[in-house]
């Protein structure tokens, strides 16, 4: 039975959300709007605004859903997380304020599930209370986000391994107060398995971060950027600072990214939402040429085009959802990747449409749009480049095909005439055709 509904209770959720994101997150991106104030922990001004509203988070029960109810959350489902994550959209202060703010979600389930009791102490339930942030640092200035070219290793020294290399664009690693950082520990092993995770204190001695990198939204000459360039020079970790066993990088890599993605999504969805609401208020309210902008048939398809785009990428984010909430572990995967390649493009489309009915204004910093739109080309890139996802969807859906098994294609029309003639030859033959 196919349903499009959502229960009744969660929905009263979900609204109280919508509210308290528009009337509480949203002002604190205007207060507090550079892309690392959420994660600045040492900000005593907006901490002090966003730690009441967590504690209103966490009265209503909606505080870092993603997690089970032994860290403190709900252990929702990914279609009700989709949901919610639809909303924090909206918000770039609202996963901090809802307590599921990345890197920190996906690191905080690599350390549930293979952490010692003492980083969990140590880590995790900071973590888990918002206390401290955290950063992923995989991706390498000469390799990109291609684990077969890393070069960032480590070696194995009586007590401890020492980790040697660099590591790029490695985020909020400026605020964070520790490093989960995947390097290579075994080079001549096959390629899935020449990796292994670290945990690594970010007070650690040999922790150099090279330059902390603005991107687009960011300026370099006030020292915005979020993105570090770190170099990991010799530095000493305990031989239990290893999550996982030695050459599970892989593996204990995805154990964070699947849903994440989708939670990342339907943040876009989020976010386009407001951009398309911005559009249709836009169009409804300027006039050109005589008449108001939304009676001109290129604004009605500006309009149109970028409601049926939100609704169709809607919908396969929440299949992709509901996929992994219902099928064995793995179904998703080709969806997710689906997803993966959409998101860029669309909130790049409708924001560009956003952006060009608003003029001039929309190409300034007095409306989000401009902001929102030089993000685009970033979440291209974001956990992978498009084009590697593309591939991986067309991977994924060729393996449900086989070669034709003739000379000829198995829509050939002469060979399934021919075919259709031989079944049914006596009736042919009987009324002579």
């Amino acid at each position: 039975m196919w349903e499009f509904g959502t229960d009744p209770e969660f929905q009263e959720k979900l609204d109280w959300m919508a509210a308290f994101v528009r009337d509480e997150c949203e002002p604190l991106d205007l207060l507090f709007p550079h892309p690392g104030d959420p994660y600045d922990v040492h900000n005593k001004a907006s901490r002090t605004i966003l730690e009441p509203l967590r504690e209103k988070v966490k009265e209503q029960g909606l505080w870092a859903c993603h997690l089970g109810p032994e860290l403190g959350g709900q252990g929702f489902g990914q279609l009700k997380l989709a949901l919610m994550n639809e909303i924090l959209g909206r918000s770039g202060w609202a996963p901090t304020v809802f307590g599921t703010a990345a890197p920190d979600t996906g690191n905080a389930e690599i350390l549930a599930l293979y952490g010692t009791d003492e980083q969990k102490a140590r880590y995790l339930q900071p973590l888990l209370d918002g206390a401290i942030v955290s950063s992923f640092s995989m991706t390498e200035p000469q390799a990109g986000a291609d684990p077969k070219e890393f070069v960032c290793r480590a070696t194995r020294d009586g007590d401890a391994w020492v980790i040697e290399g660099e590591k790029w664009f490695s985020s909020n690693a400026r605020f964070a107060s520790f490093l989960i950082a995947m390097v290579v520990t075994d080079p001549d092993a096959k390629p899935h398995e020449r990796m292994s995770m670290f945990i690594v204190a970010t007070e650690a001695p040999g922790i150099e971060i090279i330059r902390n990198v603005a991107t687009m939204n960011e300026r370099e000459d006030l020292d915005e950027g979020t993105h570090a360039y770190i170099r990991y020079n010799r530095v000493r970790v305990p031989l239990d600072a290893m999550l996982g066993a030695p050459g599970e990088g892989f593996k204990v890599a995805q154990s964070r990214l699947g849903g994440g993605r989708v939670h990342h999504a339907m943040r876009v969805v989020g976010k386009c939402q407001r951009a398309f609401d911005m559009m249709c208020e836009r169009a409804l309210s300027r006039r050109t040429q005589g008449k108001l902008l939304a009676e001109h048939q290129f604004v009605q398809g500006f309009i149109a085009d970028s409601a049926i785009q939100l609704a169709q990428f809607r919908l396969l984010v929440l299949q992709t959802a509901w996929i992994i909430d219902n099928q064995p572990h793995g179904a998703a995967r080709t969806h997710i990747a689906m997803c993966k390649v959409a998101l860029a493009s669309v909130l790049h489309d409708i924001l560009q449409r956003a952006v060009h009915l608003h003029g001039s204004l929309g190409t300034t910093q007095e409306t989000p749009l401009g902001p929102w739109w030089s993000y685009a080309p970033q979440l291209a890139l974001a956990d992978g480049p498009t084009e590697v996802h593309k591939a991986a969807v067309a991977k994924g859906m060729l393996r449900g095909y086989q070669p034709a098994p003739g000379l000829f294609p198995t829509e050939h029309i002469p060979t399934r005439r021919a075919a259709a003639r031989a079944r049914y030859a006596a009736v042919l033959e009987e009324y002579g055709l």
